[in-house]
């Protein structure tokens, strides 16, 4: 079956490797549609992974959309050609971690997957993925371009509930590629009226617009200074971080205001350090947190 292999992000060649075989207990589907996450493009992220598995290149996807096509003897519960969306990785739901609501720091998620990768003609989805609840039939009114979203919905779905965000508060978006676009999708489905959204991008910037943001400010301006000019004379009440630009990580620490809370969705690379007014921020109660998965 064709792959698409991953070196580095100028280096993603077309292969050929051997159509997974599946056991008892497991699912072989074939992708219909792949998104690109923000992560399979986050460079470091990946070289960091093929250091860490003594390779030297992977088979990257995890946003999938397809058909079953396979199905292992013990498997009850699907059927072939039933649309599926998977989720590579699975939390157990029963260690100290999954118990107190930090799913993303459970150590089975952080080992679990599909084989080989999204970005591949077919991948086996192995038992513990069925049975920690990471396969989902899709109704026939959801496309598989649709499918693809459910995972970083899901991302931003837990985000904005670990930040309690609710009607009545103003949001800052700090980035408005597909996962900014998301958090404001979101946020208007509870009710926030005012989401400011920022980018470099005009074409970003328009998208957000078009998407109903309150306003769009171009990220290159003094932005804690526009957000206060569009917000009353306010900071944001919340403030999502959704590119890693050590820029927008820096914006968002002077952005926060009285009773703020800093959501970082996205992240610098490893090795860059933020200074934090701390007596500031311990005063004025700004909270900060990180949002992973």
């Amino acid at each position: 079956m064709k792959v698409a292999r991953y070196f580095n992000n100028n280096d993603v060649r077309l292969d050929e490797i051997d159509q997974p075989e599946i056991g008892s207990g497991e699912l072989l589907v074939r992708i219909r549609k792949s998104g690109i996450c923000g992560s399979d493009v986050l460079e470091y992220y990946r070289l960091a992974k093929m250091e860490r598995l003594g390779v030297d290149s992977l088979i990257l996807g995890h946003e999938i959309a397809g058909d079953i096509v396979e199905i292992g003897e013990d498997v009850k519960k699907y059927h072939i050609g039933d649309k599926v969306f998977v989720s590579h990785h699975v939390p157990c739901f029963d260690c100290h971690y999954c118990n107190e609501g930090h799913h993303t720091a459970c150590k089975l998620l952080h080992n679990t997957n599909f084989d080989p990768g999204g970005f591949a003609e077919y991948v086996r989805i192995p038992n513990i993925n069925i049975k920690k609840k990471g396969v989902y039939i899709l109704e026939d009114e959801i496309s598989y371009e649709d499918g693809v979203f459910i995972e970083p919905l899901g991302c931003v779905c837990r985000a904005q509930r670990l930040a309690n965000i609710h009607k009545g508060q103003s949001i800052l978006i700090l980035g408005s590629g597909v996962s900014g676009l998301l958090h404001l999708k979101l946020a208007l489905t509870k009710g926030v009226e005012k989401i400011i959204t920022t980018d470099i991008s005009k074409f970003r910037m328009k998208k957000a617009k078009e998407f109903g943001a309150y306003a769009t400010l171009d990220a290159r301006k003094n932005i804690a200074q526009e957000v206060r000019k569009v917000n009353e004379g306010r900071n944001a009440d919340i403030i999502i971080v959704c590119t890693g630009a050590v820029s927008a990580a820096n914006q968002a620490l002077e952005c926060a205001g009285s009773g703020s809370t800093i959501v970082f969705f996205a992240v610098p690379p490893p090795g860059v350090d933020l200074e934090i007014p701390i007596n500031t921020y311990w005063r004025n109660e700004v909270k900060i947190m990180t949002s992973y998965g």
